[in-house]
């Protein structure tokens, strides 16, 4: 009598995916949102010297570049801070809005990355180092290409 009523196995229900492209677009906007994207447009003329001991930096969330060049038209080194022509002694005023904008936990970590034209001159070098150290940034790199002095790859 009691054969009358069959057990089925219970099956797992589907997942249901109809919300899943509602979630995959709020993520992406999100990222959209967030994600800045920060690019120095180059005003100067920069073309990096050669160097055969070259490493790569690690976290370049946390490099500043200083741009040393030419100026069309204009004779003598000119810097670019970010995105504007300036001058050594707006060093000091662009190191403070770096560490300004980094968490105070990352500040010793920052460093102050020197792209130099291969023309540039010492002089102007050194009064930027001079500057770097008189605001106590005393992380620099010099940024170069990989070679020798004629460009060549040496492992």
């Amino acid at each position: 009598v009691m054969s009358k009523f069959k057990k089925r196995k219970k099956e797992m229900p589907a997942i249901s995916t109809a919300s899943l492209p509602d979630i995959v677009f709020m993520l992406l906007f999100f990222f959209m949102v967030s994600t800045v994207m920060r690019e120095t447009e180059l005003k100067l003329k920069v073309t990096l010297p050669f160097a055969s001991e070259v490493q790569k930096l690690e976290r370049k969330s946390l490099v500043s570049y200083i741009f040393v060049g030419k100026l069309k038209d204009q004779p003598g080194d000119k810097l670019q801070l970010n995105d504007r022509i300036s001058d050594v002694s707006d060093v000091k005023y662009f190191i403070f809005a770096e560490r300004e904008a980094h968490p105070e936990d990352e500040v010793p970590l920052l460093t102050t990355s020197i792209k130099a034209d291969i023309e540039s001159s010492v002089g102007t070098i050194t009064d930027i180092k001079e500057e770097l150290r008189n605001v106590d940034a005393l992380k620099i790199n010099y940024s170069t290409k990989r070679g020798d002095i004629m460009g060549n790859f040496k492992k």
